[in-house]
């Protein structure tokens, strides 16, 4: 029998946790400040509702009717389409693994947030306090270095992550409950001190005060649907994995209405917090649409500026780096729930075994990013994934719901359960079918535009080289793209021995 949600709650508060991690933390507010504040948060508002929401209805709402991950919810709308579902679990893969990387910085910095008492006002010594701990080299071939904390605190992030989801749904349910509530106490505390900052209040104003001018850039456009679409977990088998577990009496409509407005307002009390931080201390026009940049090398500078007193200031760092774990466990363990939902699915496999095995075998792979090399190749990674694979897969996503099947059958199954609001008709549909996959095809041209106007090497001004990006990034590109291709070739050697594939499709499956 496939396990539950133990109660509405405990899906809403995990599906917040998997949408809001550290991008809500740091990339948001760094967008916002670099188009103008209030008009990027207008367009991300337009974005949410016009694309965000209808993808995200979508994904949960066929997983809840068959009872499937993202490959099996594929092949039941088209059987020749479960590949897309693969491709979802394939890019949750490459995330996962660099995601960790990401979430042992931040438990190291989290360590070593003691050292803020003795640097009051001494920003140099706080901006180089995580490279010089994480030994990185700068270049792709810097893989003779090891940072021995960093290897550390990857250990401590993998078994936090399995602990967290070793047994599904029960211990998830019961973990979100604090990992979701904590970080925004958290910011709240934050937001409330940043705004006692003096100067603060013009941080406040640069946030939600609209540069109108600013819509005439068409990257403010590129960037504000992109946020979107990475934030809400959509395209990486995740929402499939929790629709699949849901009840058949839930309310999808209202439910997926409160995951994206909770998430964009833990975004916009990110952004509070940044703003009237970094203007409170005169750092305000410092601020880097580079997440990484914002967290580890910006904000430190800021936290040894914002009082005179260093335990003041080392007890705030506790408190943010603190808040940027609960945030990055979430959405961590979500990504290895949809990957684990999908394989012992596929395969009839024991899921508490096959989550461990994912994380031992994740685990090992990411060493990669403990190396003096380890930044370069995730800001490599997370470019050609971000850019294409997530947006190639959010596309076939909905050509299948929208061009290889009925998709008002879809719709009668979002809206089963709802009687006051239903999603309306005009919303959905021309959502599925036409404007989200132009605007994620648009997406993806832009991407390439600006790759090749950079002679086709991504990062070439930090001495990234062709030979790196085809290594890490062409090569992963294509082993995404070649995923439902791999696991065919499994199933055939599996169906020699008696393996027989689940063949149900959605007409298939009688619902009461």
């Amino acid at each position: 029998m496939r396990e539950k949600w133990s109660s509405r709650s405990a899906f809403i508060l995990a599906s917040i946790g998997s949408a809001v991690g550290l991008g809500n933390a740091w990339r948001f507010p760094g967008l916002a400040a670099k188009y103008g504040g209030g008009a990027f948060l207008f367009v991300y508002l337009v974005a949410m509702l016009v694309i965000g929401i209808p993808l995200l209805m979508m994904e949960i709402s066929v997983a809840r009717y068959t009872r499937k991950g993202a490959p099996g919810s594929m092949r039941a709308l088209n059987k020749k389409m479960e590949g897309v579902g693969w491709l979802a679990v394939s890019n949750g893969i490459g995330i996962s693994i660099y995601y960790a990387a990401v979430f042992a910085w931040v438990i190291l910095m989290f360590v070593m947030s003691f050292k803020f008492m003795n640097m009051t006002g001494d920003t140099e010594a706080a901006s180089s306090l995580w490279a010089t701990t994480i030994k990185t080299t700068g270049v792709v071939e810097g893989f003779t270095t090891i940072s021995w904390p960093v290897l550390g605190c990857l250990i401590a992030a993998w078994g936090l992550c399995y602990v967290c989801i070793r047994n599904g749904t029960t211990t998830v349910g019961k973990v979100v409950k604090f990992t979701v509530s904590l970080p925004v106490i958290c910011l709240l505390i934050m937001a409330i001190r940043g705004m006692m900052l003096p100067g603060a209040m013009s941080g406040f104003a640069k946030l939600f005060i609209p540069d109108w001018s600013a819509l005439a850039d068409s990257n403010l456009w590129v960037d504000s649907i992109g946020q979107v679409f990475y934030s809400l977990s959509t395209s990486m088998a995740i929402m499939f994995a929790y629709g699949s577990f849901l009840s058949d009496d839930s309310n999808i409509v209202v439910d997926t209405i409160i995951i994206a407005f909770s998430d964009m307002m833990v975004s916009v009390l990110a952004g509070i917090v940044m703003f009237t931080t970094m203007a409170g201390v005169g750092m305000l026009d410092n601020m880097s649409a580079s997440g990484i940049a914002t967290a580890f090398i910006i904000y430190p500078q800021a936290i040894v500026k914002i009082s005179d007193s260093g335990v003041f200031n080392m007890i705030f760092a506790f408190i943010f780096y603190f808040c940027l774990i609960t945030l990055a466990i979430d959405s961590l363990f979500s990504i290895i729930e949809g990957i684990s939902t999908a394989l012992s699915d596929k395969f009839n496999l024991n899921k508490k075994k096959t989550t461990l095995t994912i994380c031992i075998v994740e685990g090992i792979i990411s060493l990669i990013y403990v190396t003096g090399a380890g930044l370069a190749i995730l800001d490599i990674v997370d470019y050609f994934i971000n850019s294409y694979t997530l947006l190639i897969t959010g596309i076939l996503e909905m050509l299948v719901a929208g061009w290889f099947f009925k998709t008002t059958k879809i719709l009668d199954e979002l809206n089963r359960n709802t009687n006051k609001f239903k999603m309306p008709h005009w919303w959905f549909i021309p959502s599925i079918k036409v404007i989200s996959p132009i605007v994620l095809a648009g997406l993806f041209i832009w991407n390439l535009i600006n790759l090749f106007k950079n002679g086709g090497v991504y990062g070439a001004a930090d001495g990234y080289t062709l030979k790196a990006n085809i290594i890490f990034g062409w090569v992963l590109v294509a082993l995404i793209l070649c995923s439902g291709l791999i696991i065919k070739l499994i199933v055939k050697v599996k169906s020699s021995s008696g393996y027989k594939e689940d063949d149900t499709t959605w007409d298939d499956m009688k619902k009461s």
